[in-house]
């Protein structure tokens, strides 16, 4: 297996981070973040240190950086390190933080809501099955 470029990494990591697979994830000031990520491809744990991605996926973001450690043991201790720092520093909005997770605009199809007026999808009518007025 080829190792991953640093720029496949933090991609990886975001991905992660956005489908809400981060062990742990702090805000910071600045809308900067802090992650705790196990990538279960590879097996490795992650800290992963960004900020907000306003291109929507197509840069990563500036200043990210990641730290790679060997075991799920190492990573936490490492996250609760840098953690504390930032505490002390007086970076840390939020500890246990959801803010800015995923895209959900682009997740699927839009779904309809349970309690819309109307059953049909204007989109897909079939006059043949359909017993709607014609234009």
């Amino acid at each position: 297996m080829r190792e991953r470029s640093e720029e496949e990494i933090v991609s990886r990591l975001l991905e992660l981070e956005n489908d809400g697979q981060a062990e742990r994830r702090a805000e910071l000031t600045g809308e900067r973040f802090l992650s705790l990520l196990h990538d279960p491809d590879t097996g490795r744990s992650y800290v992963l240190s960004h900020g907000t991605d306003d291109t929507e996926g197509a840069e990563i973001p500036g200043g990210t950086e990641f730290y790679q450690y060997a075991t799920a043991d190492e990573a936490q201790h490492a996250y609760d390190q840098l953690l504390e720092e930032s505490r002390r520093a007086g970076e840390l909005v939020e500890e246990d933080s959801t803010e800015d997770i995923g895209d959900f605009e682009s997740g699927g199809a839009e779904v309809r809501d349970l309690f819309a007026d109307s059953d049909e999808d204007e989109l897909s009518t079939d006059p043949v099955i359909s017993d709607e007025e014609q234009p």
